[in-house]
């Protein structure tokens, strides 16, 4: 089993023919994940890189049977392409695309109330699980299959705990950006009931971010849960003051947490263990 994704997902590409998309895509099929098509409206060619090219995420859908879709759009254009792939009933989005406006993310998580969709992102790595497929810009190559399944809004930090985990012989059943943006999509508890569903999966790694409310309403979620499995939050210690970190007053608005200190004991309190470093996070893994 995986979380999301896996070597029968059928994946379409929305803005195929983009210079970041050509160069990551034709990685993933490389690697095994099945592309069956892309996106480009007012499209010009049959083909691009191997596979039928649509004008219309329905009309790829009906012709390739997709259930996965990856955007690569530009920010100006991601929202009118996510409701497109909503509308027409694609399992999952993951959208790679960074700074969709916010009333623009507002309106998208409107249109997933009730809807069939899953939506990764924006602004995520995407996807991976490893030795079968992935959707996204990870660099597949450090990724080892195992029984550690990650959730993260921190791209690089998740490529450190990968590395740090193959030192000590841990693998990964599967790996969930959620996306650095304000306003995103799938969040952390939704991911978390699925890796305790996922019988490949034995513990849970959540890399949080430095502010906030994610983590707090996945562990007042996750207090709720009988019999979950394990989950570690990872929470680096930062020194820095929140009312220093300009430039991302989005990620630090809340309705309630001041610091650090708090979050991590109300993680603590919902019965996840918190650890502020990676060899702390190696120690517990290994206990």
């Amino acid at each position: 089993m995986s979380v999301l994704i896996d070597k029968k997902t059928k994946v379409l590409v929305q803005g195929i023919t983009g210079t970041q998309a050509s160069f990551h895509i034709q990685r993933a099929m490389k690697y095994g994940t099945k592309v069956v098509g892309g996106v480009v409206p007012n499209k010009t060619d049959d083909t691009y890189l191997g596979v039928p090219l649509f004008e219309t995420v329905k009309e790829a859908k009906e012709k390739t049977k997709a259930n996965a879709s990856i955007v690569f759009v530009p920010s100006r254009s991601a929202k009118n392409a996510i409701i497109e792939a909503i509308e027409a009933e694609i399992e999952l989005v993951v959208v790679i695309t960074s700074g969709i406006p916010v009333a623009d993310m507002m309106e998208i998580r409107n249109r997933l109330i009730g809807s069939k969709t899953t939506v990764v992102g924006p602004n995520t790595p995407g996807i991976i699980t490893p030795d079968e497929a992935y959707m996204g810009i990870f660099p597949d190559n450090i990724h080892k299959r195992g029984k550690i399944g990650i959730v993260s809004r921190s791209s690089t930090l998740t490529y450190e705990v990968v590395l740090e985990l193959n030192k000590i012989g841990l693998g990964q059943s599967s790996i969930i950006g959620l996306g650095d943006d304000f306003i995103i999509g799938t969040n952390f508890i939704d991911i978390i009931k699925k890796f305790n569903k996922d019988k490949e999966t034995d513990c849970i790694i959540l890399i949080a971010g430095i502010g906030g409310n994610y983590e707090i309403e996945a562990a007042r979620e996750y207090a709720k849960i009988k019999h979950g499995k394990p989950v570690i939050a990872l929470m680096i210690n930062d020194p820095t003051p929140l009312s220093r970190f300009d430039g991302i007053a989005s990620e630090i608005i809340c309705d309630c947490i001041t610091d650090t200190e708090e979050k991590r004991d109300i993680l603590t309190a919902s019965g996840m263990i918190v650890v502020d470093s990676i060899e702390a996070l190696k120690e517990e893994l290994l206990k």
